[in-house]
C-alpha cells in the first residue's frame, strides 16, 4: 500500500495527472464529470465506444477522491462533500477490485485485491495521505486552493 500511496502523490503532484489519461478537451474537472465519463463508455453510439476505457476511469475516480481527502481535506470538506467522495471512491475502488478479480489475465487479476484493500480502507488511506501532508509538507508555503473551471 505505501508502493501504491506514493506513487499516487508522485503522479498527483502534476497538475495535468489529476485527469485521466487519454482526456484531451474538454477536461474532466469534478467527479460528476468523470462519472459521466465512465458512463460515456459503454455509448456504443459514440465515435470511440470502448467500455474498457470504464475501467481507467473508474481506477481514477478512486484515485482522484483518494487524493483530494487526503491532501486537500479542507477543500473537500469546505464544500461539504467528504463523506460523497469516500462514498464515490470507495465504489470506484471497489468496481475495479471485481473487474481485476474476473479477469482471464493472471497479471490483471493480481491487482484486485490491492484494489480491494483501497475501497475497504478508503478512509484510513485519505487520513494517512493527510497526516504525511501535515507533517512533511507543513513548511511549504500556503497554496490557495484551486477551484476548477474557475479564478
Amino acid at each position: 500500500m505505501a508502493t501504491y500511496l506514493g506513487d499516487l502523490l508522485t503522479r498527483f503532484a502534476r497538475t495535468e495527472q489529476l485527469f485521466p489519461p487519454g482526456v484531451t478537451a474538454p477536461r474532466l474537472e469534478t467527479v460528476v464529470d468523470l462519472l459521466l465519463e465512465a458512463q460515456a463508455a459503454w455509448d456504443e453510439a459514440a465515435a470511440h465506444f470502448g467500455p474498457e476505457r470504464e475501467i481507467d476511469v473508474r481506477r481514477h475516480i478512486g484515485d482522484y477522491t483518494l487524493f483530494m481527502t487526503g491532501v486537500f481535506r479542507e477543500r473537500v470538506e469546505r464544500l461539504a462533500s467528504t463523506g460523497w467522495y469516500v462514498s464515490q471512491g470507495k465504489k470506484a475502488y471497489r468496481f475495479v477490485s471485481e473487474h481485476d478479480r474476473a479477469s482471464a489475465r493472471p497479471v490483471v487479476r493480481a491487482r484486485g485485491p490491492l484494489y480491494a484493500r483501497l475501497a475497504e480502507r478508503f478512509e484510513h488511506f485519505a487520513w494517512a495521505l493527510d497526516y504525511a501532508r501535515r507533517v512533511h509538507f507543513h513548511d511549504a508555503p500556503a497554496l490557495p486552493f484551486f477551484r476548477f473551471g474557475t479564478q
